[in-house]
């Protein structure tokens, strides 16, 4: 069927979208040419993750475009909408700090992360930066330096930072326009690259603390600049002009390709993203794919530098910004740094990936052939937690072909406090897979509950009420709390696996990621708690105000451990009293 249904292709641009036997996607692609690109996976012997894919290949279809750029474009939009295991290998999870500047309505630095492109549409931020520890340390410099706002909310008095100096007293409209003015084209000025304005600002705050005897302060602002001057010394000039713009290198070896972007911000080399993947479909495809999914969740710089190899024009078109290709000068040297940087993570990680892939896809694999199942591409894993009925919680986190898939993780707080695992696990089943049914969501091959067989019966009821025939299995734990044995839902017998197996360490490691899970999230919920019973005792404090303790300070012992003044920060100077009064005769019983 596949031979017949390979001749047919055209040889015309468009996107092409393999299926395995159960008819789901399992990768997307583009071609310029799909007579040559889908017949390239049958017609030639493959190695690696693309020999893989091609074993679970039952069919495929294709849309023909009018141009490469059409197929281009389609290619990123079916790629969203089907989430195909193979592509996901080219999805970037990781993102950077910004320093955010807020303007309006009180001048205010924060360090910001923004997975969403729209989310940083018309904010001001500077960055990336690699070191998120620099990031905070600029912050809080220029946070010292200057008189920015640096509560939450809107005290209705003037807090600490005001009597020394640190703020304007905005709740009280202290401030004046051109004093704001000023300290916003300063502050700006050095984000945007003019070092010496806050090295000069450094040197004379240091001679007045001096100046005051005050060396204490003078010699905490002499380690700053010692830090600053570290840090613009690693930062090497590269080109004359600001422009912020961004070096694409990659370096390909037995079957993988490492690309490193280099980020250049206001002439300086700042730092740099490094990534290593496996080859499905070609090298420049992939490199294309791969470009499209990390500048979908990071700032798009004015300016991106790009190998001879990548068809700028294609890009362009999406990217809508400057894409270069230089094949000489200072552009193209730094095309060769990218390079050469890529080679070098490649050579140092190449082994060590192919043994973790080894250790996770091969136990993924032999758990799938004991448990005989056809596809195990998917397997979610829950897990309860009280303490004596009070508390109760239930988390589930996922692992996709042996690697855990974190941003679909998810917690639940059971609706009744009791000690009942069984209706727990009732709950959160239901609550879990009802919704998925209702949004269409993505469902497991495999689900594993953390117990023996009165936990798998409670899953299999709710899920046979639902009309979901997914496979059951539960994970028994020993009287030291160690994985122990794995129960098939079906059968409800213990199925043997070697203690020293690759599956056993495998269903060990998927254990003990979901009892940490959950148990962080007790322990959460558990310090809401106890901080929610402390603040009903004193007067003054009302839900609003408690919610924002509970935020600012997460536990009793870290607001214990607060200052009057960073209470100050949310509560009015008597209540803050009272509570630090009352916290402190907590200590004493």
């Amino acid at each position: 069927m596949l031979e017949e249904k390979l001749k047919q292709v055209p040889n015309l641009p468009g996107s092409y979208q393999m299926k395995n036997a159960n008819g789901v996607i399992i990768y997307v692609g583009k071609a310029k040419n799909l007579h040559k690109r889908v017949n390239s996976y049958f017609n030639r012997t493959q190695t690696g993750k693309t020999a893989k894919m091609v074993s679970e290949i039952a069919d495929f279809s294709y849309i023909v475009t009018s141009s490469e750029l059409e197929a281009f474009l389609l290619e990123i939009n079916l790629i969203k909408e089907y989430d195909p295991k193979y592509n996901i290998l080219l999805k970037d999870d990781k993102s950077y700090p910004y320093i955010e500047y807020i303007s309006k309505p009180y001048p205010k630095l924060k360090v910001a992360r923004y997975l969403n492109i729209r989310k940083r549409d018309k904010k001001k931020l500077f960055g990336p930066y690699p070191n998120a520890y620099a990031a905070r340390k600029i912050v809080n410099l220029l946070n010292r330096l200057y008189p920015l706002k640096k509560c939450d909310g809107n005290p209705h008095k003037v807090c600490l930072y005001y009597h020394i100096g640190e703020c304007l007293g905005y709740c009280e409209k202290k401030e004046t326009s051109l004093e704001i003015e000023t300290m916003e084209n300063e502050i700006l000025s050095f984000l945007n690259g003019n070092d010496k304005i806050l090295k000069d600002k450094l040197i004379n705050k240091m001679n007045a603390y001096s100046a005051n005897l005050n060396f204490e302060l003078a010699g905490e602002l002499k380690r700053e600049l010692d830090y600053i001057n570290i840090i613009l010394d690693k930062q090497k000039i590269t080109l004359k002009d600001l422009t912020n713009r961004d070096v694409v290198g990659y370096f390909f070896n037995n079957g993988y390709i490492s690309v490193q972007i280099l980020f250049l911000r206001n002439g300086k080399l700042v730092g740099g993203h490094t990534d290593i993947f496996p080859v499905i479909s070609d090298l420049v495809s992939d490199l294309e794919s791969y470009l499209t999914s990390f500048y979908a969740r990071h700032e798009i710089p004015k300016e991106i530098v790009l190998p001879k190899e990548i068809n700028t024009e294609v890009m362009s078109a999406y990217f809508e910004n400057k894409l270069v290709s230089p094949i000489k000068g200072q552009k193209n040297h730094l095309i060769k740094m990218a390079n050469e940087n890529a080679q070098i993570n490649l050579e140092n990680e190449l082994d060590l990936i192919l043994k973790k892939e080894s250790s996770t896809e091969k136990a993924n694999e032999e758990l799938r052939n004991i448990l005989k199942m056809p596809i195990l591409d998917r397997i979610d894993l829950f897990d309860n937690s009280n303490l004596f009925g009070d508390w109760s919680v239930s988390c589930m986190v996922v692992f996709k072909n042996g690697v855990p898939s974190k941003n679909e993780y998810r917690k639940y707080k059971i609706s009744f406090d009791k000690n009942d695992d069984y209706n727990m696990m009732r709950e959160v089943i239901y609550r879990r897979y009802q919704r998925a049914l209702v949004e269409k969501s993505e469902m497991p091959n495999l689900i594993i509950v953390d117990g023996g067989i009165g936990q798998i019966n409670a899953c299999k009821e709710i899920l046979n009420s639902l009309n979901l025939p997914i496979k059951v299995c539960g994970l028994k734990k020993n009287d030291k709390h160690r994985t122990n044995d794995l129960v098939d839902g079906d059968t409800l017998e213990v199925v043997p696996i070697p203690k020293n197996s690759n599956v056993f360490h495998y269903l060990t490691k998927m254990q003990d990621e979901v009892h940490r899970y959950t148990i962080n999230y007790h322990r959460q919920i558990r310090s809401k708690g106890a901080i929610s019973s402390v603040l009903d005792d004193i007067d003054g404090i009302g839900p609003k105000r408690k919610n924002e303790l509970i935020k600012k300070f997460g536990s009793v012992k870290k607001m214990e451990q607060a200052s009057l003044e960073e209470l100050q920060t949310i509560l009015p100077p008597d209540v803050a009293q009272s509570l630090k009064s009352y916290l402190q005769s907590r200590k004493e019983l």
